[in-house]
């Protein structure tokens, strides 16, 4: 989950650790490079990426080019493979979000710590986008599966612990009373009554994928995806809590103008923690990835 790091920890998780600039430009020289010129004559904005093999746990956005990070020139998004890409604009104006998070220590999990940051992360997101919160005793798995299937949200914000793991006995996220499975999940999010309101996006907030998995994140997106969610935002490891709180805000708050793509609105968050004293390692802002639809 996002803790016991999520507050505390400093440092950048080991798989990154050895990525200095000069090898950030390096994978730029070979991805990028080679087709700025077509990607500036046709105006392109937005790349998507498919990884494979080690790039899966290198977001895309920090690659550098010696003066700027990719997402300083273009929105990012990542596809799980070539047959899930299918883009569609959410034609609804007005977003609504089901948030969920548990802040406190669970006897079911007694070596995840609390998350303190969940409930001012959950309230800033009601700020701007219209929001049910389901906090820590409300936040049972009945209770989600109930409001999942009865209300249209168009937005599912967990903020609570998990893991995510190609292997899917390994992938849970926690909820007040149990932990909840890969299919579980799945299954509550492709439940017949959300046929007709698919869910649009899917966040979440407080996950990390399981160490030296190289599948894990695409994996869990790709089934989200699979399952019914039209996109995911995921982070690839444990951010601090007020790093995590202050993108959401932003992210939200641009969503909700409704005038921009989900990769744009991670894009100008993204850029909003860059530009700050205390956040501008990529450690902070790069953990966040956009799977599936990102309009």
């Amino acid at each position: 989950g996002r803790a016991p790091w999520r507050a505390q920890r400093k440092d950048i998780p080991e798989h990154l650790r050895g990525l200095d600039k000069k090898k950030l430009q390096k994978i730029h020289d070979w991805l990028i490079s080679p087709i700025e010129t077509e990607l500036a004559k046709s105006n392109i904005r937005t790349l998507v990426f498919i990884p494979d093999g080690a790039l899966r746990n290198i977001p895309m956005s920090v690659l550098h080019d010696g003066e700027n990070y990719l997402v300083e020139k273009y929105r990012i998004a990542v596809a799980p493979s070539l047959q899930l890409i299918d883009p569609k604009a959410n034609v609804r104006q007005n977003v609504s979000a089901l948030t969920a998070g548990v802040t406190e220590t669970r006897p079911h999990r007694p070596n995840l710590a609390p998350l303190p940051g969940v409930k001012v992360e959950l309230e800033n997101i009601k700020a701007h986008v219209p929001s049910s919160i389901l906090l820590n005793e409300s936040f049972t798995e009945s209770n989600f599966n109930t409001e999942v299937n009865t209300s249209a949200y168009e937005v599912l914000h967990l903020a609570t612990h998990g893991q995510f793991s190609s292997v899917a006995e390994e992938t849970f996220l926690l909820t007040w009373d149990e932990v909840i499975n890969l299919n579980e999940l799945n299954s509550m999010i492709s439940a017949d009554q959300k046929q007709k309101n698919p869910i649009e996006l899917l966040v979440l907030s407080a996950c990390q994928t399981a160490a030296g998995d190289s599948r894990a994140a695409l994996g869990l997106a790709g089934i989200a995806v699979r399952g019914g969610a039209r996109s995911t935002l995921a982070s690839l490891w444990s951010v601090s809590d007020r790093a995590t709180s202050d993108l959401m805000t932003h992210f939200y708050q641009r969503l909700a103008k409704g005038n921009v793509t989900k990769a744009e609105a991670l894009r100008q968050a993204q850029l909003e923690l860059l530009q700050t004293e205390e956040f501008n390692h990529p450690f902070y802002w790069s953990a966040f990835i956009l799977l599936g639809n990102w309009l």
